[in-house]
């Protein structure tokens, strides 16, 4: 039997340490575990064995991949809420062309057929490719025209960051001026959709 006198003084000394420990934060003393540290020591552990150069340009392509995912995720969040928002819960039966949605169909039932990668396997959003975000965000212009400039403005960035991902997730390394022509597209979007 759990005894609810013993669960109080847990939890209020849980909020003491926690109150303690912002004002220590505040006068700049780190409390608890520095988790980007230990992130970066994993890092340099795992790398080890490979060559300096190798493992600089992983380093350096790992914080595009980030840009990328980062982007390409915030953009499914912005399809999903957007057309939610305007449409309903039903608004990937709606407003979802049908060829997005039946690639997305056999990708899910392939993920949970032959996959020992669980992942997340609800979202039929997240098994469709890069490229038919443009298409969804196309097929309900009138949902997203306040947001972005122009359909070829939209499909050629989206073409464009899609080819450099690509070549990322087949881990291909990219010229400097290909990394600062992908930020400045990230960069360009964000400013648009008011992020």
């Amino acid at each position: 039997m759990i005894d609810t006198k013993e669960v109080r003084q847990w939890l209020f000394r849980g909020l003491m340490f926690e109150a303690e420990a912002e004002r220590f934060r505040q006068a700049g003393i780190r409390v608890g575990a520095d988790v980007e540290r230990s992130e970066r020591a994993l890092l340099s552990e795992q790398l080890a064995p490979f060559g300096v150069e190798l493992r600089s340009e992983a380093t350096r392509m790992a914080r595009l991949y980030a840009l990328l995912y980062c982007f390409e995720n915030s953009v499914r969040e912005l399809v999903t809420s957007r057309l939610r928002e305007r449409h309903g819960s039903d608004w990937w039966t709606t407003k979802v062309p049908k060829k997005v949605q039946e690639f997305a169909a056999a990708r899910q039932k392939d993920a949970k057929e032959n996959s020992w990668l669980e992942g997340q396997t609800n979202d039929p959003l997240s098994f469709i490719q890069f490229g038919h975000l443009s298409d969804i965000i196309i097929a309900n212009w009138d949902d997203f025209s306040d947001l972005i400039t122009s359909q070829h403005w939209l499909k050629q960035r989206l073409d464009e960051l899609e080819r450099a991902r690509n070549f990322i997730a087949h881990n291909r390394f990219l010229l400097p001026g290909e990394f600062q022509r992908v930020e400045m597209y990230v960069n360009d979007w964000n400013r648009m959709v008011g992020l």
